[in-house]
Parts: C-alpha cells; sequence; structure tokens
C-alpha cells in the first residue's frame, strides 16, 4: 500500500488571535491542498488542526501516513508518547485543546502514522506553502468560529 505523505503548518495573528492551517497531501503523483481558518484561536491548535483535516480527508482507512510538521508540540505529543499520557490521566491538570487531541487520537486510530518534525521558515517547499496557506487562511474573510475554544477561554 502506497505511503500518503503530508505536510502541515498552522498559524495565528496573536496568541490568541485570528488563525489558520494549511494541509498538503501528496500520494501518487497527485497533490491536494487544504486549509481554513477561525476568528479566534492559537497556534497549537491550527498546528494540530492541519494534522485533523488532512486525516478527514482521507476516504480510506488502514493508510500508512507520514506526516510532516514544523511544530514540536505535535510531534512529541504524538512521538514521544505524551498524548497517550495526557488521555489516560484525563488531561489533568489543564492540558490544553483536549477537544482537538481526542478528535485527532479517533482519526490516528484508522491508520498507521508516524510523525517527522521539519525545520520551519527553512527550505522545505511543501512546508513552506503550506505556511502561506496556513496565514492566508488566518488572514481571510468569513473565518469560523473555534467553539470549545471561545467556550474555554470564555471570549
Amino acid at each position: 500500500m502506497q505511503e500518503i505523505v503530508m505536510y502541515t503548518d498552522g498559524s495565528s495573528r496573536g496568541n490568541p488571535g485570528p488563525g489558520g492551517y494549511g494541509t498538503i497531501l501528496i500520494w501518487a503523483g497527485h497533490k491536494k491542498e487544504l486549509s481554513g481558518g477561525f476568528r479566534r484561536t492559537t497556534n497549537n491548535r491550527m498546528e494540530l488542526m492541519a494534522v485533523i483535516a488532512g486525516l478527514e480527508a482521507l476516504k480510506k482507512e488502514g493508510l500508512p501516513i507520514t506526516v510532516y510538521s514544523d511544530s514540536q508540540y505535535v510531534v512529541k505529543a504524538v512521538q514521544e508518547g505524551w498524548l497517550k499520557n495526557w488521555i489516560a490521566t484525563n488531561f489533568k491538570g489543564g492540558k490544553k485543546n483536549k477537544d482537538l487531541w481526542l478528535h485527532y487520537n479517533e482519526l490516528a486510530q484508522k491508520h498507521k502514522v508516524r510523525f517527522v518534525w521539519v525545520k520551519g521558515h527553512a527550505d522545505n517547499p511543501h512546508n513552506n506553502r503550506c505556511d502561506e496557506l496556513a496565514t492566508s487562511a488566518a488572514d481571510g474573510k468569513d473565518l469560523e468560529v473555534d467553539e470549545a475554544f471561545e467556550k474555554e477561554s470564555g471570549k
């Protein structure tokens, strides 16, 4: 089975502030770009949302997926087992983004996902394109409401 390659990036204008994500899916010579923006969110939420959007776009289950991200928060949470610990302790101690992490975890169970950290704003054209998608989405009009974040932050 051919691997799917996913590049992701998130952006927030202010933290919190308007934010966006960008995702590129590459499979068997095909490339698909995804992006979206939210009126009030954080950079970490958008980094994670980029991965979620890519996983949600997949039509088949059981796929091998390599996710390239410049977010140490996302990469380390999965690769170093932080997420498993957060779930086991029900995000004790006020760990943030529970809603997105639980959604990511549910989606990831359907595939074979591995993460690779890449240096942001460097010489990786796919990562740079994801940054463009994310910042354009954050700067866009008619931004979506990140309901869980706004409810949690009280704003």
